[in-house]
């Protein structure tokens, strides 16, 4: 016990245990008419909600995550949003339980959004035989081949549907201030929906992203799916690689990658190819590629360098809370 007391007292927990911060309103834990709030658990702080609603892109119930910092309690306040895109197999579950992005988001006074990474119970034969395809592996497009269009439309529903069914519903998000960032497949989501949408996000980081899907397994097999084979053009509007040569004007990515992740090994990430990308087309100078010696792509790597993502989202935010080192 006294281990534990000790454990309690020690300062750097000391501004997310405050005994004095406030009590989050019970307006803002309701349903609504686009949301069911359906559990809230206690965390750094916060809150962090789960959620669930009807999506006119998917034609599915979609359930997410989303967390609300204490800086969202005072009356008016608006906090800047931080969409997290999940990987292959994950839900809105994964990293908000693993990932311990709310720290970070906690001290600096940003909502995280997690969303789930597909449609699901869609009944669309083939959906659940494979891991890397179909439920659980969207990829973050908007498929165009049969059937797989009648649902798997995760890029509308995360550029659009889902942002807009938010920031209507919770008043507490600031929708002039959003970034992304994301973990392998949700890597390759976070990149691809940035640079194809100049203006919207404030940041973009990425942890393991599919970096360059067209020439890895995992993306010439979801691709191959969701637009067919024949259709090569489409399958380069989905690629950061091809879409950085692309960009005009200032960039700034920062991209973390372990050395000891077999995926890495394996060539399904291949993040050297979007920064030889971005240097040809001389979009590589705010790029950082860092390569962390011996980390895996699990969750242990993620937890490890969160804060640091956070904290690069806070810094394109206006977000930069007081009291946390910024080392970016």
């Amino acid at each position: 016990m006294w281990q534990f007391t000790k454990l309690l007292n020690a300062p750097r927990f000391a501004s997310v245990f405050q005994p004095s911060a406030p009590r989050f309103p019970y307006h803002t834990l309701r349903s609504n008419m686009s949301f069911e709030t359906t559990a809230t658990i206690a965390s750094f702080g916060g809150k962090l909600l789960k959620l669930k609603h009807k999506s006119a892109s998917t034609n599915t119930d979609m359930e997410l995550n989303m967390f609300l910092p204490p800086q969202a309690l005072k009356s008016g306040a608006k906090v800047p949003v931080l969409f997290y895109l999940s990987g292959l197999t994950c839900t809105g579950n994964n990293c908000s339980e693993k990932g311990f992005f709310q720290h970070g988001a906690a001290q600096h006074g940003i909502a995280v959004v997690y969303p789930d990474t597909s449609p699901r119970g869609l009944q669309i034969e083939g959906e659940d035989e494979s891991w890397d395809f179909g439920t659980g592996a969207g990829f973050y497009v908007d498929a165009t081949k049969d059937p797989w269009s009648k649902g798997y439309n995760m890029y509308s529903y995360i550029t659009k549907e889902l942002p807009d069914a938010l920031f209507s519903s919770f008043q507490e998000l600031d929708s002039s201030r959003v970034s992304i960032t994301g973990h392998s497949m949700g890597g390759h989501g976070a990149l691809t929906l940035f640079l194809k949408n100049p203006g919207k996000y404030k940041s973009v980081s990425a942890f393991a992203p599919i970096a360059n899907p067209i020439n890895c397994p995992w993306g010439q097999k979801a691709f191959k799916g969701y637009f067919g084979e024949d259709q090569q053009q489409k399958w380069k509007e989905h690629d950061a690689s091809e879409l950085v040569k692309q960009w005009k004007g200032p960039l700034e990515i920062l991209i973390d990658v372990g050395t000891g992740d077999n995926f890495y090994k394996q060539g399904q990430l291949l993040p050297e190819n979007f920064l030889a990308a971005a240097k040809e087309a001389g979009n590589d100078k705010g790029i950082q590629l860092r390569m962390q010696p011996d980390y895996d792509h699990s969750y242990y790597f993620m937890a490890s360098f969160a804060d640091e993502h956070v904290a690069w989202a806070a810094k394109h935010l206006g977000a930069c809370g007081a009291g946390f080192r910024e080392k970016l």
